[in-house]
């Protein structure tokens, strides 16, 4: 069956494209935008060695410093004024839908309308800064204790580099958030989205080069680095086909009379997609699972024997580590599509507007139907992302293909990929609905 989306696709003249002069300005206010924030990736902290950073970065690649460097764009690696990205603000805005989702005040406030939302906007940024600041200063006390063959990392530790450190992130995060708002407002696309997108998709030539380069040297064939790029080709596909895979649920709604007139009787589609929860599963799973990783590198070898054996245990592509993700990523498909939605809400909003599904009495019934259908989506969804994130993984610990051919890395590519343009091919349709309605409008006129 023909998605709405390529319906709308087929039926846009996309040589309106030339006339949409507000589509235009959006555009060159989004690459503007995203040219500032790639500025900003190259301008460091003070006071920091960035050879050193080199040969630390190089020895922890396959830790959490390697996948949040990916998000970042390199920022993280030559420790910039963006080197925590905008994932402080992504943090701070899932644990609000969390409490939101288990306080009765913050869930009051939400139904609140525009009012709420501001508020919870404004609470979501006090938890930015307060998450900047702490990450800030672990950065900075990390960064005084790192050395490498190079030397030291800091060049003057102290108070002052710490306090220098953790308001020059602070700062850099809360520019990038007021930037994703504008991109979201006065651009194309969601803001926040598009600066991650940018950041992995800044490096992929970089990733590619070096995927190339390894099978030119030999340190993997030919024949495997062209099964890679097909195998790329051919999880970018699945991703679109189940990103756009909707279960529709019929929605009738009565029909009522009006004077001489009877209204309603129509039917709706309620769309379930398959994957609810986007790219949060795969994302959390990776950060509890480096976590580790990443502090025994750190130790260096200084802590107890058990910790080595963890590691080993916990490295890519082990069979403890594959497992352990998987379960992560079912445990938050099933926990955040939870938080994202509400079947009883859903349920009573249907019958609050006199909707009804055909079959299903209204009410409870309709709760514990859509709760039914949900949950079965969520395990082909988990099983989907599992399948995703896990194939990339074991080619990353076999053949040391770069990060950026991770399976987290694709999603947040592609789906970013499918809402911005879902979002140009709506101004191109509302454009041509407005000339349209000109010309009936100068038609009118003249008859």
């Amino acid at each position: 069956m023909t998605s709405a989306a390529e319906q709308l696709a087929a039926n846009i003249n996309f040589s309106a494209f030339s006339k949409a002069t507000e589509l235009k300005k959006r555009l060159w206010f989004t690459l503007g935008a995203l040219l500032v924030y790639r500025l900003g990736t190259y301008i460091p902290l003070p006071g920091i060695d960035g050879r050193v950073l080199e040969d630390i970065f190089a020895s922890q690649a396959g830790g959490i410093l390697g996948m949040f460097d990916m998000f970042a764009g390199g920022a993280l690696r030559r420790m910039t004024i963006f080197a925590l990205n905008i994932m402080p603000y992504i943090s701070a805005s899932i644990i609000m839908q969390l409490l939101t989702a288990v306080s009765p005040q913050l869930e009051a406030l939400k139904k609140e309308g525009e009012a709420g939302r501001k508020k919870i906007n404004q609470y979501t940024r006090y938890g930015t800064v307060l998450i900047t600041a702490l990450q800030g200063y672990g950065i900075a006390v990390g960064l005084e204790s790192m050395t490498s063959t190079a030397g030291a990392a800091v060049l003057d530790p102290g108070v002052f580099f710490r306090f220098t450190t953790v308001v020059t992130l602070i700062g850099g995060t809360m520019f990038l958030m007021w930037l994703g708002e504008q991109i979201t407002q006065r651009g194309v696309g969601n803001g926040i989205s598009l600066i991650i997108f940018a950041g992995i998709v800044a490096n992929l030539p970089n990733a590619l080069v070096g995927t190339l380069e390894m099978g030119r040297t030999g340190a993997i064939s030919t024949l495997f680095v062209i099964f890679l790029l097909i195998m790329s080709v051919g999880v970018i596909a699945f991703i679109i086909f189940i990103e756009r895979a909707q279960r529709r649920i019929v929605v009738q709604y009565p029909k009522r009379q009006q004077g001489n007139r009877m209204t309603g009787g129509e039917s709706s589609h309620l769309p379930l997609k398959i994957n609810t929860s986007g790219v949060i599963p795969p994302i959390f799973a990776s950060s509890i699972l480096l976590m580790p990783i990443t502090l025994i590198g750190f130790s260096a070898g200084s802590g107890p024997e058990w910790l080595s054996s963890l590691a080993v245990y916990l490295g890519h592509g082990q069979p403890l580590y594959l497992a352990l993700y998987v379960g992560f990523i079912v445990f938050f498909a099933f926990f955040y599509t939870a938080v994202v939605f509400n079947p009883t809400e859903t349920a009573e909003n249907l019958k609050k507007y006199g909707g009804f599904i055909p079959g299903i009495r209204p009410g409870k019934n309709t709760a514990e139907f859509l709760d039914r259908v949900l949950t079965r989506l969520t395990v082909v969804g988990a099983a989907y992302l599992s399948a995703v994130c896990l194939l990339p993984e074991i080619l990353i610990s076999r053949f040391s293909v770069p990060f950026y051919f991770g399976g987290t890395s694709l999603l947040i590519v592609v789906t970013v990929t499918l809402d911005t343009v879902a979002q140009i091919q709506s101004h191109l349709l509302a454009h041509q609905y407005e000339g349209l309605i000109k010309k009936a409008k100068l038609r009118g006129r003249r008859g």
